[in-house]
């Protein structure tokens, strides 16, 4: 099938079913693994060795937790096609290319729905934009409804609370401008609010410039997984939380909570914690049924994943969902897990220093044999990864991998931000591509490479090819290896053009882009 005839909603995240038994035996192995090391195995340094076991306990406890995620993904939505409420579409602008807008209106106006009314939520005037008024004149042209702030304050959701004064649909779609849907969005979402304990209904995002470079490529993959096993797990809890964009949402429920949040950056995350916290279900659509766009440059991305960092972890330090008395067990579990899962940069740098340590010092966690290690810590690792290929029907790369353990830096610098109180402005990213290298952010990435060549090389030189020499080489070789892709992104390589990797059919075409008006076609507002 060719990629103009292949439909879009037939790009899910995969999921895949894992078996009891797999999973069973990963909590078994890490279990065995954990106690191990923790009582069994004779200790070097013990400074070293209490640093190291704070690591371990974290990783533990992700895999228990990812573990009780994919358990299960049956979930029992009830659903009502004829369900057909009036509706408010709304698309968050604020600066934003104005072919890009032009295309998600379009898409928007041909939903198939017998009551919406679209606006599109200008915010470029506040943002000082130098394209608002263009915006303006694009939904005169398309005789939609623009509604431009005057008055600043609370970024992407003080636009939507703005917009929300001035709307009364019973349910509000909230678009971000590049992300476009398909003209059934409605008819598989609304549906879900037949059941009037539902608060927000949420769809995948979906990357469809992800083959155009080694970054948008590698930000898709990363996704992915979020969008496949882990949120359609979520679902089954009533855990999965709305993600800013391709979400349907019950106005009285944002109501219950006063709007949207406008105190954190990652708005959507934490007002869905308000929602479940007064007792509003999710429910999560596990089909691809809006298409939108990646960072295609590494700073963009690298400033979207600050952003999401910055705001998850304000979850854990000053909403702590453990103490939230409204939030079941299973939901407080999900959201700290999603929330801590930034706080893997210090694992990282921890698991990274411990060869360097070694080299330069000679100090070592465990006085034992390789073999010793390995016989344990090979099958725990094995049915972690299995776990995760399986979960994600086979779909989960090193790519993903090495960009998340790349991130550590940038996710202790988020860490910092918030301990620290340092204000985070929210920033849009950007729709086009900036042309560059950004080695700069990638320092300690580098830097790490080049102490772990020099240390190396001091080690071997003090004792030779040893048993220990040779151990700690293979982790600082395998922590390099994981740092070179993100290295490589941060290159003015990773922004290069690339032909579409994997089969024609892992690509969708970008819906065609309509021409843009004559400036006497335009009605001037």
């Amino acid at each position: 099938m060719s990629t103009a005839a292949r439909p879009l909603s037939s790009h899910v995240p995969q999921v895949g079913h894992v078996p009891r038994l797999v999973l069973g035996l990963n909590l078994v192995t890490a279990s065995i693994y954990f106690v191990a090391i923790a009582f069994f195995f004779p200790r070097g340094n013990t400074y070293l060795f209490a640093i190291f076991m704070v690591g371990e306990v974290f990783h533990v406890l992700q895999v228990f937790a990812y573990t009780l995620t994919v358990w299960s993904h049956k979930t029992a939505h009830a659903f009502a096609t004829g369900f057909a409420p009036p509706v408010d579409i709304f698309i968050t602008v604020a600066g934003e290319p104005v072919d890009i807008v032009r295309s998600t209106v379009v898409a928007a106006k041909a939903l198939k729905y017998p009551s919406f009314k679209i606006s599109v939520l200008n915010d470029g005037f506040v943002a000082r934009k130098s394209n608002w008024q263009e915006i303006e004149q694009l939904c005169a042209a398309l005789d939609v409804d623009c509604i431009t702030r005057r008055v600043p304050g609370g970024a992407k959701a003080g636009n939507i609370n703005n917009a929300l004064a001035q709307t009364n649909g019973d349910l509000v779609v909230i678009f971000d401008a590049d992300h476009v849907p398909v003209p059934e969005f409605l008819t598989k979402t609304v549906g879900y609010f037949t059941d009037e304990r539902i608060g927000f209904v949420q769809s995948p995002q979906y990357y469809e410039n992800h083959p155009v470079n080694y970054v948008t490529g590698g930000a898709w993959e990363q996704q992915e997984l979020f969008f496949g096993p882990i949120l359609s797990g979520k679902d089954r809890t009533s855990s999965a939380f709305m993600c800013g964009t391709n979400l349907v949402v019950r106005r009285s429920a944002l109501e219950a909570v006063g709007g949207m949040c406008e105190t954190n950056i990652a708005e959507d995350f934490l007002t869905s914690l308000f929602l479940h916290e007064k007792g509003w279900k999710s429910a999560y659509v596990g089909e691809v049924l809006a298409s939108g766009l990646a960072p295609e440059d590494f700073s963009s991305y690298y400033k979207q994943q600050f952003r999401w960092a910055r705001g998850s972890l304000e979850v854990i330090f000053k909403y702590n969902p453990l103490l939230r008395r409204g939030l079941s067990f299973q939901q407080k579990l999900q959201y700290l897990t999603s929330a801590s899962y930034y706080l893997t940069g210090f694992v990282v740098l921890m698991n990274a220093v411990l060869p360097l340590i070694f080299f330069f010092f000679g100090l070592v966690v465990f006085n034992i044999t390789t073999m010793s290690l390995a016989a344990i810590f090979i099958p725990y690792i094995f049915l972690s990864l299995l776990t995760l290929q399986i979960s994600s029907n086979y779909t989960f790369t090193f790519r993903a991998l090495a960009f998340s353990y790349g991130s550590f830096w940038l996710q202790i610098r988020a860490v910092l931000a918030v301990l620290s109180n340092q204000k985070t402005s929210f920033t849009v990213t950007s729709k086009q591509m900036v042309q560059g290298s950004f080695l700069k952010l990638v320092i300690p990435n580098i830097l790490y490479i080049v102490a772990a060549l020099i240390g190396a090389s001091y080690a071997v030189s003090r004792e030779g090819f040893n048993a220990s020499v040779l151990t700690n080489i293979a982790w600082a070789v395998l922590n390099s290896a994981l740092f070179a892709p993100f290295i490589y992104a941060a290159s003015s390589y990773g922004q290069r053009q690339m032909k579409a990797q994997g089969s024609p059919e892992s690509v969708v075409k970008a819906p065609a882009k309509q021409p843009a008006p004559a400036p006497t076609d335009v009605m001037h507002v």
